[in-house]
């Protein structure tokens, strides 16, 4: 109803969403001066309110997202995606054990999902029902991102894909024509040959030869997302190797952050009060991550792992 506080809501989130849209090329020429190239961030949650989408990656100098949503929420990605376009991709979650997951999922797909992810559940990595989900992926020719967790973050929080380092190799093998975005923990705590689930976010000098970085290698259908103060933190450990696996693995990984902060520039809250985490208080995510990448890899490298992989391997034109 015309007057009603949802309509003057709407029209207020209109207001400065168009404020934000205005001048998109002096945007994005913006964004590429401060960071050297535009920036696509493949792993963004959606925010409750949608004008708190655009703030945080006008903030941090991101020119686009890909939306991390579950299954329900289609239609309010296509409000974000009409009041900002060409700024969102998205992909869709669902539960793999739901019997409805499946169609939940290829009906996402087929509404315009570029993926599925974050598949975060307690679910060890090789489970069946995280197979139905990697055929499906293969089937309908779109990536999955999992996250690989097997350290608490809080007391009793329990494992999310669990077994990567021992069985995630099978899993690649199997399924040869479904592309894996991998993520978190486990994913990145692996770079090191050492490790060994000992600690979420492990420090100090990379023992070379370990899983992910020989995967990586290995395995075409396998690429890496550097978001979170996982990703980070593997990219901060050791500056010398950093410069050698963002050269060696340059087209098989990706830009996000997984930042919950409120404005790109650290305000509000960031990764989700993590106690494991602390490092990134009061900080963007997005911004670390940027920093790091672009004092460790040459503008080329940089390029590609900020924007044009992310748009290959979704076929964004």
């Amino acid at each position: 109803m015309e007057g009603s506080p949802a309509m003057l809501n709407r029209r207020h989130f209109l207001r400065v969403v168009g404020a934000s849209l205005s001048l998109p090329a002096t945007l994005r020429a913006a964004q590429a001066s401060e960071w050297g190239s535009p920036v696509f961030d493949l792993h963004f949650h959606m925010r409750g309110q949608p004008a708190a989408n655009l703030a945080h990656l006008d903030g941090a100098g991101i020119a686009k997202a890909n939306l991390l949503t579950r299954t329900t929420a289609s239609d309010q990605v296509r409000s974000v995606q009409a009041a900002a376009p060409g700024r969102f991709t998205w992909f869709c979650s669902a539960d793999p054990s739901a019997p409805e997951s499946i169609d939940a999922l290829t009906s996402s797909v087929k509404s315009g999902a570029r993926g599925f992810g974050e598949m975060k559940y307690h679910l060890a990595a090789d489970a069946s029902e995280f197979r139905r989900a990697y055929a499906l992926a293969a089937e309908l020719n779109v990536p999955i991102l999992i996250h690989f967790q097997e350290v608490d973050h809080f007391e009793n929080e329990g494992t999310w894909g669990s077994g990567f380092a021992r069985s995630f190799e099978r899993i690649l093998k199997a399924y040869p024509k479904t592309t894996f975005i991998g993520h978190a923990d486990a994913f990145w705590a692996n770079v090191s040959a050492d490790y060994r689930n000992e600690a979420a976010y492990p420090s100090g000098p990379v023992v070379r030869g370990g899983i992910t970085d020989k995967l990586l290698g290995d395995y075409p259908n396998l690429y890496g997302d550097l978001s979170a103060n996982s990703g980070n933190n593997m990219l901060a450990r050791d500056a010398e190797f950093t410069a050698d696996f963002l050269r060696r693995h340059q087209n098989k990984l990706l830009f996000g952050s997984d930042c919950s902060c409120a404005d790109g520039r650290g305000g509000g809250v960031s990764q989700g009060n993590n106690p494991a985490a602390a490092r990134m208080a009061g900080k963007c995510v997005a911004r670390e991550t940027l920093t790091v990448l672009k004092r460790s890899a040459s503008a080329d490298v940089f390029r590609k792992i900020v924007w044009d992989n992310a748009h290959k391997l979704l076929r964004i034109s």
